[in-house]
């Protein structure tokens, strides 16, 4: 997908990864951008940067778990600029927990990194398929193809995440929707660096995987990857290697990731 004259909605593009490409869309000749998020003054401001730079640009506040509020987007985002071409899914979360984490830490894990994925394409679906086109970007992880030590919500959801992407990819493409997941390794945003910082070995063994990107290289990547029509956008190389060597030796691959866990 060409970006020039299309109609982009972003869910968690208040700041970080979101934010980048909001701004990325815009700049490669979006008809129009979405903004939302649950920080209302947050995604005002992108907007706001947007429209200063000379884009489209409109912020809408939702919450990404709830259906009632993709809809609302969705219809705000046609009354202001047409029908949809690319949905960004791109809200996420991380608790740093274990297995024991607590009940309200899986659910909300769950409703963010899984649900919300299930509820845009339930919204978005209808009308692309009714076009014939369409785009369905899942903001996942390299973690959902990898794993990651130290915290389980997170990585069971970003692989259950990618497992939607893939079911979706499968079942629509014929149909002329497309779907790509995003799946990056460390990026410098405020789902990370606090980890890091508190030395959490979820976070560091991701910091420590491949050179930590910024925001808007991540946004690059996603261009380039929607462009060529990818299934799997991943701004880390490396990540590509991981996976493949993962898939020729498994065992091999728990035990490393168990050493950097310990």
């Amino acid at each position: 997908m060409e970006l020039t004259g299309r109609v982009a909605v972003l869910t968690g593009a208040a700041h970080g990864i979101g934010a980048a490409m909001a701004r990325r869309f815009a700049a490669a000749g979006a008809a129009g951008v979405v903004v939302s998020d649950v920080d209302a003054a947050g995604a005002g401001r992108v907007a706001d940067e947007i429209a200063d730079a000379g884009g489209r640009a409109i912020a809408v506040t939702a919450d990404a778990t709830s259906k009632k509020d993709l809809k609302t987007l969705v219809a705000a985002a046609r009354a202001e600029f047409g029908e949809v071409d690319l949905f960004c899914a791109n809200a996420g979360a991380a608790f740093g927990t274990g297995v024991h984490a607590a009940d309200e830490q899986w659910a909300k894990s769950w409703e963010i990194n899984v649900m919300q994925h299930v509820h845009a394409a339930q919204v978005v679906l209808p009308a692309m398929l009714a076009r014939g086109e369409g785009y369905l970007l899942i903001t996942a992880s390299g973690a959902g193809l990898l794993g990651t030590p130290g915290d389980a919500p997170y990585s069971v959801t970003k692989h259950a995440a990618v497992g939607l992407a893939e079911w979706l990819a499968i079942t629509y493409r014929p149909r002329g929707v497309r779907v790509s997941a995003l799946c990056p390794l460390g990026v410098r945003t405020a789902l990370l660096e606090p980890g890091i910082a508190a030395g959490h070995p979820a976070a560091l063994a991701i910091a420590a995987a491949a050179p930590l990107l910024e925001p808007e290289d991540v946004a690059d990547a996603v261009v380039a990857g929607l462009g060529a029509e990818e299934f799997l956008i991943l701004p880390h190389e490396s990540v590509r290697e991981a996976f493949l060597r993962k898939a020729g030796a498994v065992d091999a691959w728990i035990d490393e990731m168990a050493v950097q866990g310990g």
